[in-house]
């Protein structure tokens, strides 16, 4: 079985492991090099299936419950099992009631227990919630890690155009760029930004909550943390607007002072596809399996849509099913 993906950002790449784990010749058509113009370049990493709960369809919770599972069988060591901690600013309080209220898997903090988590951020927060099971990874570098390992297990990555009357089968993972060809498919702007500093540390991601922008701040490491992230219903893709930077900045700010000595060393706008109930698809169009609709999701559903994609595949075209984030 030779078999084409189409696209190769987060949803590309782990469909061209997935096929390929199951004995697919795989060769991925990667239009651009470096992953430019690729969503999921500028993603949180956070596979936080029980915060994205609070504001997400149970599917999203139980699709995503072993992503971090997933991605250590595809990349192992690049999952931090640290958790997720959420605060909010002693005036939104009730943000955190109302977050709580919305989803599972966390215990209550009191400042203690904060300051034990994250010693950066003692006394600044008298109570939290901590999701033990949730856990992060690097975006950029899982995306590097796992095309260089595919490249080596013999996948080919072709930039050009692609007769595809020499595969067996077609996987279209192209997200956004299917916008306007795909009648309910929208773009959801999301706006973030890298932020240096040697004055913070901090384990996991944490979540500030507002009423509203919930801003999340995720360490990369060495001093640099990641800012995200706006939902904007609108598919323009032009630079950041000065209203997002100043609120992404003030959330960080708002999370620890020194944050305001830190380098403003990137900005990122990416366009995330999304239908209209915000869950992703895998369905049979014409001659291709077509996986999208990952929305805020990427990395944390990409590997269970994954599966469900290669499952159409083998299961071949006499038995056309659909598959709507089961």
């Amino acid at each position: 079985m030779r078999v084409l993906v189409k696209g190769a950002g987060v949803a590309g790449l782990v469909v061209a492991h997935e096929l390929h784990a199951r004995g697919a010749e795989v060769k991925v058509l990667d239009p651009h090099a470096n992953f430019d113009r690729a969503a999921s370049w500028l993603a949180g990493g956070m596979l936080a299936p029980w915060c994205e709960r609070e504001s997400a369809d149970d599917a999203v919770l139980r699709l995503g419950a072993q992503a971090a599972d997933r991605w250590d069988a595809i990349l192992p060591g690049h999952v931090a099992r640290n958790g997720t901690l959420v605060v909010a600013p002693a005036r939104d309080q009730g943000e955190l009631k109302r977050f709580a209220g919305r989803t599972s898997g966390y215990r209550w903090v009191d400042e203690e227990d904060i300051a034990a988590l994250e010693p950066v951020l003692a006394g600044r927060f008298r109570h939290g919630l901590f999701f033990a099971q949730e856990a992060h990874l690097n975006p950029r570098h899982a995306l590097r890690e796992l095309k260089e390992k595919l490249t080596a297990l013999g996948v080919v990555f072709a930039a050009g155009d692609i007769e595809e009357d020499g595969f067996s089968d077609i996987v279209d993972c192209t997200g956004a760029a299917r916008i306007g060809q795909v009648g309910d498919l929208r773009g959801v702007r999301g706006e973030m930004l890298y932020l240096s500093t040697d004055e913070i540390e901090l384990s996991r991601p944490v979540r500030l909550l507002h009423p509203r922008i919930p801003v999340y701040v995720v360490p990369r490491g060495g001093g640099l943390f990641m800012v995200g992230a706006t939902m904007i219903e609108t598919d323009f893709d032009g630079p950041i607007t000065a209203r997002s930077l100043m609120e992404l900045l003030n959330a960080a700010y708002t999370l620890h002072p020194a944050f305001a000595d830190a380098a403003l060393v990137e900005t990122g706008v990416g366009i995330r596809p999304a239908f209209p109930d915000n869950l992703p698809r895998v369905v049979w169009e014409g001659n291709a399996v077509v996986l999208n609709g990952l929305y805020r999701h990427g990395f944390l559903l990409a590997p269970a849509m994954a599966a469900q994609a290669a499952d159409l595949v083998f299961s071949g075209r006499t038995k056309q099913r659909s598959s709507q984030c089961v």
